[in-house]
C-alpha cells in the first residue's frame, strides 16, 4: 500500500470511528428503553422520547452549528464537535434525574448532524469521484459496527452496571475519537465550508428539499421498527432480556452489509439503487409486522431490517451531496437532521400508537406507510430531473453537420 493510500485509509478510519461514537450515543438507548424506564419511573413510551429528543435535537442544531462554522476548516469543526459530544454524554451518565439526562442527550446531538454532514463531504474529497459513494459507506461503517459491537455491548454493560456505565463508557470512545481525527485527518487551509450565503443558495432548488424530503421519510420509515425493537423482540416475540444483545449483534451485522453495498451499487447506478433500497427497506417491514409474533422469523427479519435500511445511507448522502455540489457543506448537515426528523416523527407517531392501545406492532405499519410515502417522492423526483434533462438537451446548441 503507498503511502497516499495508507494517509486516505486512516484518516476514513479516524473519521469512521467518530461516526463509531455518535452512532453509540444514539443507539445505546433502544437497548436500554427498559432499564432507564424501571430506573427513572417512566414509561416505555417517555423512554422513548429519549430517542426523539435526540433526533429533533440534531434536527435543529445540524444547520445552526455547521452554519456557525462555515469559515472555519472542517477539521476544526469536527474537533469542535466532538468536544461537545464528550461533554453530553458526560452529563447523562452523571444525571440525577430524567430531565437532566435528556439535557445530556441534547447537548452531544448537537454535535450530530453537523459531524455527520461535514465527515461525508471530506470522505468524498480523499478518494477519486467514481469511488465516492464508498468512501462515504466507509466513513458510515462506524455506524453500523456501533451497533454491532457498541450497542450490544452497551446493553450488556447497562444491564450489568447499570445504564450510567454505558455512557461513562461512550464518553471514552468519544475521546479516542477526538485524539484520532486530531492525528490523522489532513488539515487544509482552504478546507472550508466556503460562505454561508454560498451554503444557503442550493436551498433554492427544488432537488435539494426532495432528496431531504426522501431522507426523513426513508429513514423515518426504517426506524420505526428499530427504535421500539427491545420491546416488540421481548414482548411481541417471546425473547429473554439476555437475548437482545445478540439480536442486536445480528442486527448490526445486516446494517455493515446492508451499508457497504449500498455504497458499492450507488457508485454504479444512484437512482435505480436509492429506488431499489427504498423498496426493499419497505418490504422488510411488512415481512416483519408478520413475523414478529414467531422467535426465528422475527430474528432472521431482524438481520433483513438492517440491512435494507442502512443501504439507504450512503445512497441519500450521495444524492444530496450531487444537487448541491458547489455547496455540499450545509446541505450534508441538514440532510443528517433529516434522517434525524424522520427519526423523531417516527418514534412519537409510534410512542402515539401504543399509548392508543394499538400494540407494539403499530409503529411498524407507521413505517410501511413512511417509506411508500419516501418511494413516490423518489419516483417524482427522478422524473423531474429527467425532464430537466431532456429539455436542456434540446435548448443545446445544435453541432452544424460536416460536409461531405
Amino acid at each position: 500500500m503507498s503511502t497516499s493510500k495508507r494517509r486516505r485509509m486512516l484518516a476514513l478510519g479516524a473519521l469512521a470511528l467518530g461516526a463509531f461514537g455518535i452512532g453509540l450515543t444514539e443507539f445505546v438507548v433502544v437497548g436500554l428503553l427498559g432499564p432507564l424506564g424501571d430506573d427513572l419511573d417512566v414509561s416505555i413510551s417517555t423512554a422513548g422520547l429519549l430517542v426523539t429528543g435526540y433526533a429533533a435535537s440534531v434536527a435543529v442544531g445540524a444547520p445552526i452549528m455547521t452554519a456557525a462554522g462555515t469559515r472555519l476548516p472542517r477539521k476544526t469543526m469536527l474537533v469542535i464537535l466532538m468536544g461537545l459530544f464528550i461533554a453530553g454524554n458526560v452529563l447523562a451518565a452523571k444525571a440525577p434525574d430524567y430531565g437532566v439526562l435528556m439535557t445530556g442527550r441534547v447537548v452531544s446531538a448537537l454535535c450530530h448532524g453537523a459531524f455527520m454532514g461535514i465527515g461525508p463531504v471530506m470522505a468524498a474529497s480523499l478518494v477519486a469521484p467514481d469511488r465516492r459513494s464508498r468512501a462515504i459507506a466507509l466513513m458510515m461503517t462506524g455506524l453500523t459496527l456501533s451497533n454491532v459491537v457498541g450497542v450490544p455491548f452497551g446493553t450488556a454493560l447497562g444491564q450489568q452496571l447499570g445504564w450510567r456505565a454505558a455512557f461513562w463508557g461512550i464518553a471514552v470512545i468519544g475521546a479516542v475519537s477526538l485524539a484520532a481525527i486530531i492525528a490523522f485527518v489532513p488539515s487544509r487551509a482552504n478546507d472550508t465550508g466556503g460562505s454561508l450565503r454560498t451554503e444557503l443558495a442550493v436551498f433554492r432548488r427544488p432537488q435539494v428539499w426532495q432528496v431531504l424530503t426522501i431522507t426523513m421519510l426513508g429513514w423515518g420509515a426504517a426506524y420505526a421498527a428499530i427504535t421500539f425493537m427491545e420491546p416488540i423482540l421481548t414482548r411481541v416475540s417471546g425473547f429473554d432480556t439476555g437475548a437482545v444483545p445478540w439480536l442486536l449483534i445480528l442486527f448490526g451485522i445486516g446494517l455493515t452489509g446492508g451499508n457497504l453495498l449500498g455504497g458499492r451499487l450507488a457508485d454504479r447506478a444512484l437512482m435505480p439503487t436509492m429506488y431499489g433500497t427504498i423498496t426493499a427497506a419497505t418490504a422488510a417491514l411488512v415481512v416483519f409486522a408478520f413475523a414478529a409474533p414467531y422467535a426465528v422469523p422475527a430474528a432472521v427479519m431482524v438481520f433483513a431490517l438492517g440491512a435494507a435500511g442502512f443501504a439507504m445511507v450512503p445512497v441519500f448522502q450521495t444524492r444530496v451531496m450531487d444537487v448541491a455540489k458547489e455547496a455540499p457543506s450545509l446541505a450534508s448537515s441538514v440532510n443528517a437532521a433529516a434522517f434525524n426528523v424522520g427519526i423523531a416523527l417516527s418514534a412519537w407517531f409510534g410512542g402515539l400508537a401504543i399509548d392508543g392501545g394499538h400494540g407494539l406492532i403499530a409503529p411498524v405499519w407507521i413505517g410501511v406507510a413512511l417509506g411508500l410515502a419516501a418511494l413516490a417522492v423518489a419516483a417524482a423526483s427522478g422524473a423531474a430531473e429527467r425532464r430537466a434533462k431532456a429539455a436542456a438537451d434540446l435548448d443545446a446548441p445544435k453541432q452544424p453537420l460536416e460536409k461531405v
